[in-house]
């Protein structure tokens, strides 16, 4: 019996182990919101969050988007999202000081994505 419920108990912590490494949005000023009109310099179209990179003000920013299906199913693909295009990406950045953005909202070609 007592071997079942080590396995449970094991088994159960595999299942729990995403759930946890997924991070919260409590790190992110959502009483400053920021909006960078500019041209992604690099894009990471990956899950569990995509991201893009971006000069602005002479500083590299880091724009978390939202997890790519969500994305593809508001009608932003993969192939929309290119280094240089010209994009705007508002949201709130992180309340340590760190350049990086937790991003609401993208538009791309004349077209507004809501991410959240």
């Amino acid at each position: 019996m007592r071997r079942i419920i080590a396995v449970l108990w094991l088994v159960a912590a595999l299942f729990a182990a995403p759930v946890l490494a997924h991070h919260g949005w409590g790190s992110y000023d959502a009483s400053k919101v920021m909006r960078f009109d500019a041209a992604p310099v690099e894009v990471r179209y990956r899950n569990p969050h995509a991201e893009i990179t971006v000069d602005y003000r002479g500083q590299r920013w880091v724009a978390v988007l939202a997890p790519t299906s969500r994305m593809e199913s508001r009608g932003l693909a993969e192939d929309a999202l290119k280094v240089g295009k010209a994009i705007t990406v508002e949201g709130y950045p992180r309340k340590d000081g760190t350049r990086e953005l937790r991003a609401e909202r993208i538009v791309v070609d004349g077209k507004t994505i809501e991410l959240r």
